[in-house]
């Protein structure tokens, strides 16, 4: 059993927060390819429209975010602007008629992400204690992945057992939002940025210390990393390639997240005992081997259970990295989480584009055999580095 301190309450508030988010997320997310390409009419192209619009959206505004994220004032504000922006605009995709109409709402969607996200992580960071920080920062990514759980398991229980539209259900999305939006409110009452937020990053231990510099090495590694990443639409196609139904995908989406909301906090704690760096090294590693066995298997029930592997590789660099940039950054945290977030963003867009081609020439087993070496490489450059 991990012990430890606990985690101060704004954290734990926060956590909820991204609980009822994330829950109002995938109660419409995948509800969209049927909501565009079936009831508006549209072609897979505007899938992908979608996405890289929204993503570019989101990545600029989390530029602008962070440095403004930087003003004591304005945290509270901007993470609680964040999600009621989500939770008013997202319902509303029910309603569109066209298509460019649900494209606008998505990408105004994830520009209250853009908005959120940087302070969001800054509070997080300046509240823990420097050597508590990797534990926080997973126990908001178990529950965020928790609420992933529960969203679609929602949605297709209402359309399964009440009959319900998948317009309806995306319109009922705005509960858990507003649920979101006023927990986020309370998180953030009577905020205020700490005046030494340095002054607990002097007791880390060595390794987390020498973590503490800002490193650009290991920052363009962890870009490099959100570039060599497959984008899960592929696996999740991948494992239909292989014999999983349609029926089945959703079930295995639930899974994954159930994965990775139980791992996230050792992989949190490992970050703190063992430092960000060599957590996420690790984590690239994982990953690197999930992809291996991902390409080469043809077994329906291995494929299963490599790409549940993938949780484990989330839960020891999603946390990890959020605790390098906290500790990179011991002012100004704000306008670092900006840049590491557009830049993940921004990265994640071409290498998910090369991916698609990689796909629809040569296939997905070569697809994650790629994404392999690449992790495999960018771990080696790591672990070579020291830095």
């Amino acid at each position: 059993m991990i012990e430890g301190p606990s985690l101060p309450p704004v954290v734990k508030k926060l956590g909820v927060v991204s609980f009822f988010n994330d829950l109002a997320s995938e109660m419409v997310y995948p509800l969209l390819p049927n909501l565009i390409t079936s009831q508006l009419g549209a072609p897979a192209l505007a899938l992908g429209a979608l996405d890289g619009i929204s993503d570019a959206v989101s990545a600029v505004v989390k530029l602008v975010s962070g440095r403004l994220a930087d003003r004591a004032r304005l945290r509270g504000p901007l993470v609680i602007g964040g999600y009621c922006i989500a939770a008013v605009v997202r319902p509303a995709m029910g309603w569109a008629s066209t298509v460019w109409q649900v494209i606008a709402l998505r990408a105004t969607d994830r520009m209250g992400k853009g908005v959120r996200n940087p302070p969001r992580d800054a509070v997080i960071a300046d509240a823990t204690d420097a050597t508590l920080r990797g534990r926080a920062f997973g126990f908001h990514r178990a529950m965020d992945h928790a609420g992933a759980v529960v969203g679609p398991l929602i949605a297709w229980l209402l359309i399964a057992s009440m009959s319900m539209d998948p317009t309806d259900v995306i319109t009922w999305s705005v509960v858990p939002g507003l649920l979101a939006a006023t927990v986020a409110t309370v998180a953030m009452r009577g905020l205020a940025m700490p005046a030494q937020s340095s002054a607990t990053d002097m007791s880390a231990p060595p390794e987390r210390s020498a973590a503490a510099a800002p490193s650009r090495p290991t920052l363009i590694l962890i870009v490099l990393f959100a570039f060599s990443r497959v984008p899960e639409t592929l696996f999740l196609l991948r494992l239909q390639d292989l014999g999983v139904t349609v029926a089945l995908i959703p079930i295995a989406w639930a899974l994954l997240h159930i994965v990775r909301s139980v791992s996230s906090y050792p992989g949190g704690w490992l970050s703190d005992r063992l430092g960000p760096r060599i957590t996420m090294i690790a984590g690239w590693t994982v990953y690197g081997t999930v992809c291996t066995g991902f390409g080469m298997t043809q077994s329906t029930l291995t494929a299963g259970l490599w790409f549940l592997g993938l949780g484990l590789a989330t839960s020891l660099t999603e946390s990890p990295e959020r605790a390098f940039i906290a500790a990179s950054a011991p002012i100004q945290r704000g306008t670092r989480f900006g840049i590491y977030h557009a830049l993940v963003g921004i990265a994640a867009l071409p290498g998910g584009l090369m991916f698609g081609l990689i796909y629809t020439k040569s296939g997905g087993a070569l697809t994650v055999l790629v994404s392999a070496a690449l992790s495999m490489m960018l771990a080696a450059a790591g672990f070579v580095s020291k830095r």
